[in-house]
């Protein structure tokens, strides 16, 4: 009787619970050791429950921090590591592949045709080549317009499940309320809090067959939310990759964004009212080379504030998206367009008056400056970013992440939330992709 090939996975709880599911669960050619983790804090040391793992795994499988990744292909007797996360230059994907080719394990990717789930119902995927292009302004802007069209949307956000995994196997947000109930962390309010405010249910979670299914029974059309640069877990009628002109060649640095900018249907340029000159040409001229078959869409992305008047001459701080600014790569965010166009006095520089944990993210992050990411994993890092904010002195602190921070922590000095949304630019405009995908699908 052959042997199982034994597996670890590497990832970064998300992708690689997918790749488990859909490619490992059932298989009895294929034994999974395990998991690895990375660029999200302490979600190693976990359990991949009994729950969730299936029958040929009956006592779950342990996630292991990545740092540990040689030994544990040694001690679990590892053949073959695959690599199940995402936003990674090109270089670390080859520095993982050269770790575990050196201690014996092969090393591979998973074609995202392999791990495709298919619907009953029509589906548009939003991705990206990096975070923080625009991807669920994107999102809200195709679920605008297929309302426009008759068409209820359903929102299927990419997963970031970093709690009891067995009780975020599927879940439903309708209302402000359900954030609450299911304690989600500053991230996952930032991608779902703008999406329930337009009136939209966000389905997200660890199995996502089951999330699927129960998402079609209430959708025309499933909306997936693309996370990081990955590629989409439902195999796409129309495939939107959003690219950034801040990043010009990241679309073919960094893995996944770089598959999904070769397999689009459609290519959307966003914040073009902000880029620096020339870029969104170049970003032209890479989806020509790369993807002539892409139909290629420029937009803006419209920043506005909730009160100008606490910007205009002001000493401010500025809050961006943690994920923008981390593994995204970005050394700004929209908090630094919005003081620039309402006409702040003066960036406060926070950095002298980081807590621990905050302290610790820049000194990961060497690339940030006079800004605070809103980092919000756990309860510690949640108090050490208010304690970070409050000790700023400042006139007014700017919330440019996508969520209103005043929901979950006290800001002592005046505050004005930034919002941005996707604008169509020049022609031809992203509703005329909208409106062949309907008459493909209906």
């Amino acid at each position: 009787m052959k042997a199982r090939t034994r597996v670890l996975i590497l990832g970064a709880a998300g992708r690689d619970f997918h790749n488990f599911n859909v490619l490992f669960r059932d298989n009895d050619d294929v034994e999974c050791v395990g998991f690895t983790a990375a660029q999200i804090p302490n979600i190693e040391g976990r359990l991949y429950p009994p729950e969730l793992s299936g029958k040929l795994y009956p006592e779950g499988l342990h996630i292991w921090a990545e740092e540990e990744l040689e030994q544990v292909i040694r001690d679990q007797r590892v053949d073959k590591c695959l690599l199940s996360y995402s936003d990674l230059p090109h270089s670390k994907v080859m520095l993982l592949a050269g770790r575990c080719l050196a201690v014996g394990a092969d090393f591979e990717l998973a074609a995202p045709e392999k791990t495709y789930l298919r619907s009953c119902r029509p589906v548009v995927a939003t991705c990206a080549v990096r975070t923080g292009c625009g991807k669920s302004q994107v999102s809200r802007y195709i679920i605008d317009e297929l309302q426009k069209r008759g068409k209820k949307c359903v929102l299927v956000r990419h997963p970031m499940p970093y709690g009891n995994l067995a009780e975020q196997a599927v879940q439903r947000f309708e209302s402000y309320e359900d954030l609450a109930t299911h304690k989600v962390t500053i991230e996952e309010r930032e991608e779902y809090e703008q999406h329930i405010k337009a009136g939209t249910v966000v389905y997200a979670g660890v199995d996502y067959e089951a999330i699927l299914r129960q998402a079609e029974k209430e959708a025309d059309v499933v909306i997936w939310d693309g996370g990081n640069n990955d590629t989409p877990f439902y195999r796409p009628d129309l495939f939107i990759c959003i690219t950034d002109p801040h990043r010009v060649g990241h679309e073919q640095r960094f893995y996944p964004g770089d598959v999904c900018f070769r397999m689009a249907d459609a290519i959307v340029i966003n914040k073009a009212n902000t880029a620096p000159a020339g870029a969104v040409e170049k970003l032209k001229e890479a989806a020509a080379k790369i993807n002539p078959g892409a139909a290629v869409y420029v937009t803006d992305s419209d920043i506005v504030v909730d009160a100008p008047e606490l910007v205009k001459g002001k000493r401010v701080v500025l809050i961006e998206d943690g994920p923008t600014l981390t593994h995204g790569g970005m050394a700004y965010g929209a908090g630094k367009f919005a003081a620039e166009k309402f006409g702040a006095g003066e960036l406060v520089d926070p950095r002298p008056y980081l807590v621990g944990s905050m302290l610790l993210t820049y000194r990961k992050n060497l690339h940030l400056g006079k800004l605070i990411p809103a980092m919000g994993y756990y309860p510690e890092q949640i108090a050490d970013l208010e304690a970070s904010i409050n000790a700023v002195p400042c006139d007014t602190v700017i919330i440019a992440t996508p969520m209103d921070l005043r929901k979950i922590i006290n800001i002592e000095k005046p505050a004005t939330v930034v919002s941005y949304a996707v604008q169509d630019r020049d022609p031809p405009f992203l509703r005329e992709e909208v409106d062949k995908m309907v008459k493909r699908c209906f």
